[in-house]
């Protein structure tokens, strides 16, 4: 099944290459469409979570963490809530569409990308943290700007670490 669905994502990005070939190696433009779609249903789930189901208000965990109630804050959350999605997505079309050709096995190339997501989480909380509490940003622009500066850390990473070929 996930096979026959990594196929048909390929066949469809494929499809759309042609006037981009001279412009553009395939993988490149694999990793843009895929990233890209990755990006935009985590940026929709970021948006949908923070301000309608969080309703923009912090996120009481119900227990105590050295004696202070354990609260996140909206926009923390709302990242939390697109990670859960977007991490397994971006895993599977970066592995089986954008960088099949790595010769790296799949359990190293997971670790490898779970490290990296970690880097990427670290500086989406820095870059969340910095402009939305530190400079005063919207939490939608803040978020669209961490998300341009952590996708290019991310590119470089994976093509010469994670699906390393």
């Amino acid at each position: 099944m996930l096979a026959w669905l990594s196929q048909r994502i390929t066949g469809i990005i494929d499809f759309f290459y042609p006037p981009f070939k001279r412009f553009i190696p395939l993988q490149t433009f694999r990793y843009l469409a895929c990233g890209g779609g990755n990006t935009l249903l985590d940026l929709a789930i970021y948006i949908i979570s923070h301000d309608l189901i969080l309703k923009q208000q912090p996120v009481d965990l119900g227990f105590s963490v050295f004696g202070r109630d354990a609260i996140v804050t909206p926009h923390i959350m709302a990242f939390i809530m697109a990670f859960v999605v977007s991490f397994p997505l971006g895993f599977f079309l970066n592995k089986t569409v954008v960088f099949n050709d790595s010769v790296l096995r799949g359990r190293i190339q997971l670790v490898r990308y779970l490290l990296l997501v970690t880097a990427c989480i670290s500086l989406n909380y820095i870059f969340l943290k910095l402009f939305v509490e530190g400079l005063s940003m919207n939490a939608i622009l803040a978020k669209v700007l961490t998300t341009v500066i952590v996708v290019c850390f991310s590119y470089v990473s994976q093509r010469h670490f994670t699906f390393k070929r």
